[in-house]
């Protein structure tokens, strides 16, 4: 299930209670990326900085997924990249197995946004559905984007096959069962929240539950070292970097007002964390690891 690497890690699962409802962080791999995808920051000092925070001096770009169960229901926050970006990607099918999830059990598949590392699992390579007894769900804007042949018609080659042909490919298996949103709850416990700039139609979800919350911020950061301590870093496949930016800094604020609980699809495995701002820096504080879920 999934690509298999020789040196794997233990199984990338990770269980938190939020009240009522479990969230289980799951692993779909890594990244290795070049300083190209950066934009507004020169690569030396984007090495500089992953140097300091004892990184690898290149972008190393984790991706999560999240399994969501409530009420008897099992919703899944994004779907990683399928067996469609190489070996170091494409492990959810397996640690969802070692989660004791079958895909079949999973009646909501959310998506943040339909980027190929979050939506490229939705279907398998012979282009049947993944999760073959799941709803799609996801922001109406994210739909009328990626099907939208004058906005394909602007895209480079590139961008054409990778982004709007990919994401028409994935969301076919689903046309009979796919309901879009502009905001609010959409699965049990579960409200969306639109924080276009992305994509127009990038969504976080806030799960809540008696006191607890958690929100996760979809690709409200990529590499968190370098934008938490420059917010004006964007990515080349940004739709709209400026708004991207405003966003960034909007969720960043809000995080470390509200002391909310977080994650996200690009903080490092299982990236729970919380945000603080200190001599008008951001820095994420690492929740504690939780012994019992």
């Amino acid at each position: 299930m999934g690509n298999q690497c020789s040196n794997r890690q233990v199984p990338g699962v990770y269980r938190r209670r939020i009240g009522d409802i479990l969230v289980t962080v799951l692993s779909d791999g890594y990244l290795d990326a070049g300083f190209h995808i950066l934009q507004s920051i020169e690569p030396l000092d984007a090495e500089q900085i992953l140097v300091e925070s004892f990184r690898p001096p290149h972008p190393s770009i984790s991706v999560n997924c999240f399994a969501v169960q409530a009420g008897g229901r099992t919703a899944l926050v994004d779907t990683g990249s399928g067996a469609s970006m190489g070996p170091t990607l494409g492990w959810l099918p397996a640690n969802l197995a070692a989660a004791g999830i079958d895909p079949g059990d999973i009646d909501t598949v959310l998506l943040t946004h339909m980027h190929p590392d979050h939506s490229n699992g939705l279907a398998d390579a012979s282009g049947a559905a993944a999760f073959a007894n799941a709803e799609l769900v996801m922001h109406e804007a994210e739909v009328r984007h990626w099907t939208d042949d004058v906005q394909m018609s602007r895209a480079n080659e590139s961008q054409r096959t990778r982004y709007f042909l990919g994401a028409r490919q994935q969301l076919k298996p689903y046309a009979e069962r796919l309901r879009t949103f502009r905001q609010g709850e959409v699965f049990p416990g579960v409200t969306a929240m639109p924080i276009p700039g992305h994509t127009p139609g990038h969504t976080a979800y806030l799960i809540a539950s008696g006191d607890d919350t958690m929100l996760i911020w979809g690709d409200i950061v990529h590499v968190p070292e370098i934008q938490l301590r420059r917010p004006e870093v964007t990515m080349v496949f940004d739709s709209d970097p400026e708004a991207a930016v405003a966003m960034r800094r909007r969720i960043f604020d809000m995080a470390a007002t509200d002391r909310l609980l977080l994650s996200g699809m690009h903080l490092h495995f299982p990236g729970l964390s919380y945000l603080i701002e200190r001599a008008g820096q951001f820095q994420l504080v690492p929740e504690s690891w939780a012994f019992v879920a």
